[in-house]
């Protein structure tokens, strides 16, 4: 007998993603729909997001708002855009009850007390790059509430921590405008026909190779990261690895999923604590990563285990290729040992 997961991904590419979420929300029979519309509710907003980034240099929509967000960046025009059609739809919708923005200091309570999920969204990733036209995202991460029905959404909502996700995804815009999620049986891929207005099944089941070819990271800070980072990066340079640094933390990601490759947001002297949103960006690039096979760690901690304490907590980022990420992980390990062997045992009275 087929599983679920396999049911699903029998769908032909070219499926619309309407069919595709009913589809897999008939595989389950205690599936209320809920979940099936808070993703359309992502989709639509992500369609008129790709709309204002095609026409934001005819548009005056590009360009800096001359203030900062609660990050303490400076808030580009087209980021208070997304963050107000993203809110406006998951409002809309009905099905969250509440959502934390990366642009915002609190929860955003969307007025349906009685809604299942909340959803926490960086509205759009790498938004220093839009005034250059160089690929940004959105990046979104779904839980099932812990707090009562019926009242408003809490800290601990959203505080549950990354293996409690039960869904998360991002949606690219490059080149063509991709939507990838996963709902915790493997990740899949939608592509957005403009001319239609639908978003198409096109990569039904995307698996990351085990090592790839690449490494992403900002070498501006070499001699800011740590020992081992170095070390590690130093090899892949023996060893012909292409770098390859957008700048923008979805399209990086995107390219590694699909054709291997490792992510590298070390934590620095500035940013001991790393730099990366947890909530918004580490946890549900991987949640994606470990769905198609990869790994993901914030030092030597897998990043899914990490307990949230903040809703802008911040966190370094290794994540990628399950080959490649081990290989990085075992130069900190060696370091470590290292310096355990440097310190002096302790004097005996």
């Amino acid at each position: 007998m087929s599983t679920p997961h396999e049911n699903t991904l029998a769908l032909p590419v070219g499926t619309t993603l309407d069919r595709f979420i009913m589809r897999k929300q008939e595989d389950f029979p205690y599936a209320t729909g809920e979940l099936s519309q808070l993703l359309r509710d992502l989709a639509l907003a992500a369609k008129i997001v790709n709309r204002d980034v095609n026409r934001a240099g005819l548009s005056s929509i590009i360009g800096s708002m001359g203030q900062e967000n609660v990050q303490g960046e400076q808030q580009q025009k087209l980021d208070v855009e997304a963050n107000i059609r993203f809110i406006r739809a998951l409002t809309n919708g009905q099905e969250a009850c509440a959502v934390l923005s990366e642009e915002e200091d609190d929860i955003i309570h969307t007025g349906n007390c009685q809604g299942r999920y909340v959803v926490a969204i960086d509205p759009l990733d790498g938004s220093s790059n839009i005034d250059v036209n160089v690929s940004i995202g959105t990046i979104f991460s779904i839980y099932r509430r812990v707090s009562p029905a019926g009242q408003q959404a809490t800290r601990e909502d959203f505080l549950q921590g990354g293996r409690a996700q039960v869904a998360a995804g991002y949606i690219l815009y490059g080149s063509s405008t991709m939507m990838v999620y996963t709902t915790g049986a493997g990740v899949v891929g939608f592509t957005y026909e403009n001319s239609l207005g639908e978003f198409f099944l096109s990569h039904p089941s995307i698996s990351i190779p085990r090592a790839g070819q690449v490494f992403s990271c900002n070498e501006g800070y070499w001699f800011d990261y740590p020992a081992y980072v170095r070390e590690y990066l130093t090899q892949c340079k023996r060893d012909q690895l292409s770098g390859r640094y957008v700048g923008s933390l979805v399209a990086d990601y995107h390219r590694n999923l699909l054709k291997g490759g490792i992510y590298l947001y070390p934590p620095t002297k500035k940013t001991p604590e790393g730099k990366l949103r947890l909530l918004y960006e580490g946890f549900p690039l991987a949640f994606l990563i470990e769905q198609a096979g990869g790994l993901a760690y914030a030092g030597t901690t897998p990043v899914l285990d990490i307990v949230p304490t903040d809703f802008h907590q911040r966190s370094p980022l290794f994540i990628g290729s399950a080959d490649q990420v081990a290989s990085l992980l075992a130069y900190a390990a060696e370091t470590a040992s290292a310096q355990r062997g440097l310190v002096a045992p302790a004097a005996e009275n």
